[in-house]
């Protein structure tokens, strides 16, 4: 993978050369040599849920958050539509015909809908990870925090298998982040992908004051750059664009996916900007050296970080200094700010977080190994003829991108009372733990229950991505709604909390086999409209749109080197929260949207941690537990 290295640069030389500096790394046990497509086609199908086992499950699921008569409807259409000889059999065997004619099922149309959507990659569809915090804060320093080029493991499928409970999972995602691209179009985007032409590319994109610039990575012999030579080549292209563009093609990248197709036909009517959009499209991934922005102090890195990682903090900013459509960017902000943005319909937000872990870890000690003086090409500025029609997109994509900015509320909260070896130790599910206090929280602000899911990975399936785990449930719900109830005792909220947890648990199990109730309904619904057949009014009724209305999306993506996950809220009314756990302190990076008044992230993560707290308490005056 390309690894970002902090390092002490060697002597320098005029004219393009530079005594280049090998860096060589001990690869550790996890990074074993071996074909990490081993298993691809060993690996198991996703099934296709029974359909009488879904109706069922989809009903239990219902009953916390719709009214008794939408429930009571309900049942009526659901007996309808699993009926013997009915339409549900008939999209069921049309849709296991499918799942024995693909790959995988559910993946096929998930990426239908993903680049079907027209919303703006930036924040409603991209996700981030912010690394930790570096320590420069000058453009010298940012500089000189260059590449080391490792993508050959990639390309030439030499990654470890990973495993899950002894199971091999699916590496394919992997390929899929480097020399990939998504590409507008009036009616859908489509995704491409050039590492595996017959032509690779060999080369980054560096971005500089919102201005492209072609960097090749590999000598002219096929071997990597070194990373003085890198750090030689960024600071040619930084003392070559001093300053900032005045009409950023990148601005283009935010805007909502039907204005940026038109847009991008009218770019590539110019034989220059076709060109320069391809070497963007076709390039390893981008490389970002953001210029300043505000000020903030070391206890608010993280919340400010996520937001330079997330959009760039405006078009006055580093909003333009981006290609959006690009499934990984590197951003390397000049006051020590540094992560990924990256597409999520490439790949899952767990595949990047193995990727910036590897990076992190990579920038450890490198050892230093002397080379022959090498000439360096120039790096090679892309140009773009801008008409007045592409003027006129710009400044539609500046007012647009700054409301998106301005919009979003992102906070960060390090809970450091305890982790995950506190619960560990007495035997509880840390996952299914922080479930239940995501939902009490939920409760004690709007005194109800919402739909919310916890994402999970079905790699263990051949071209897996993510399953929905549904977390409310009619036990959470007993469980939250007793919590504050002075006349339960201790032991009875107790024994609430368990059957809570069991049953997250058993839903977790469920969505990880490929028993996923959401997936399958929405399959069966577009298998219907393929199949160009009245939509059965299961799919139309108000409890299915209650149940995909989710107002609470979660994920826990742990990193083994403290990198932050962010993704903002799907829906304007939802929150997204992201977690990750260690053994003594759980990391909750919450985002929501300001115009929706209802929602507040900072007074949400004030009652989770009040949540956390109080369930340990609870948990201490147990005997079961005994907890310190």
């Amino acid at each position: 993978c390309l690894c970002l290295m902090s390092v002490n640069v060697g002597m320098l030389y005029p004219y393009g050369l530079v005594k280049s500096c090998h860096l060589v790394k001990s690869v550790s046990a996890s990074l074993v040599t071996g074909r990490y497509f081993t298993h691809q086609t060993g690996l198991p199908s996703l099934p296709v849920p029974p359909l009488q086992q879904t109706c069922e499950h989809y009903l239990s699921l219902l009953e916390p958050i719709v009214e008794m008569e939408e429930l009571k409807r309900t049942k009526e259409l659901v007996e309808e539509f699993q009926k013997a000889g009915g339409v549900g059999e008939r999209l069921q065997r049309s849709l296991e015909m499918k799942a024995r004619n693909t790959d995988n099922w559910v993946s096929s149309t998930t990426k239908s809908i993903a680049v079907d959507s027209l919303v703006p990659l930036v924040v409603h569809s991209n996700v981030g990870a912010v690394f930790p915090q570096m320590d420069f804060k000058d453009k010298d320093g940012q500089t000189r925090f260059v590449f080391n080029d490792r993508s050959c493991m990639f390309y030439s499928e030499t990654l470890p298998v990973e495993y899950i409970g002894g199971k091999p999972m699916c590496m394919k995602q992997y390929s899929q982040m480097l020399s990939s691209c998504r590409i507008p179009g009036l009616e859908k985007d489509s995704l491409v992908f050039h590492g595996k032409s017959s032509n690779p590319p060999k080369h980054i994109i560096v971005v500089h004051n919102s201005q492209f610039f072609v960097l090749d990575v590999y000598n002219s012999d096929g071997t990597p750059l070194t990373v003085d030579q890198l750090y030689i080549q960024l600071e040619r292209i930084c003392n070559s664009s001093p300053e900032i563009n005045a009409e950023p093609v990148g601005i283009l990248t935010t805007l909502d996916r039907d204005s940026w197709s038109k847009a991008y036909i009218s770019l590539i009517k110019d034989k220059i900007n076709k060109d320069s959009l391809s070497t963007i499209e076709r390039s390893i991934c981008t490389v970002c050296l953001d210029g300043p922005m505000p000020q903030a102090s070391d206890e608010m890195y993280n919340t400010y970080a996520g937001l330079q990682i997330m959009h760039g903090g405006g078009s006055q900013w580093n909003s333009a200094n981006r290609w959006f459509d690009k499934t990984l960017q590197l951003i390397i902000g000049e006051e020590g700010a540094q992560g990924f943005n990256m597409s999520h319909a490439a790949a899952d937000g767990t595949i990047f977080m193995a990727l910036a872990d590897y990076v992190i870890a990579s920038m450890k000690k490198p050892e230093k190994i002397l080379s022959p003086v090498v000439p360096l090409p120039k790096p090679q500025k892309l140009h773009f003829n801008i008409t007045p029609d592409i003027k006129k997109y710009i400044k539609e994509a500046k007012q647009s991108m700054d409301t998106i900015a301005q919009n979003l509320d992102l906070r960060v909260m390090v809970f450091s009372h305890y982790g995950k070896k506190v619960l560990k130790d007495h035997k509880i599910s840390p996952d299914a733990f922080i479930q239940m206090a995501i939902q009490l929280a939920y409760y004690r602000m709007y005194q109800r229950c919402c739909p919310s899911y916890e994402a999970a990975s079905l790699r263990t399936f051949r071209d897996g991505r993510v399953a929905a785990i549904y977390s409310t449930t009619s036990a959470s719900a007993a469980f939250v709604k007793a919590f504050d109830d002075p006349k339960k005792k201790n032991t009875e909220k107790v024994d609430l909390l368990e059957k809570a947890m069991k049953v997250h648990r058993w839903n977790t199990g469920m969505a990880i086999s490929g028993q996923e109730v959401e997936g399958h309904l929405i399959g069966l619904s577009m298998q219907a409209a393929e199949e160009e057949i009245s939509m059965p009014d299961v799919f139309t009724d108000i409890s299915f749109h209650k149940f995909l209305d989710y107002r609470l999306s979660t994920s826990q993506v742990t990193s083994k080197s403290g990198c932050l996950p962010c993704a903002g809220p799907a829906l304007l009314e939802s929150y997204d929260m992201c977690y990750s756990l260690t053994n003594v302190d759980i990391t909750f990076v919450v985002t929501a949207y300001h115009t929706c008044k209802e929602n507040n992230a900072a007074q949400l993560i004030q009652v989770l941690e009040n949540a956390l707290l109080d369930m340990r308490a609870l948990l201490a005056q147990s005997y079961t537990y005994q907890i310190k």
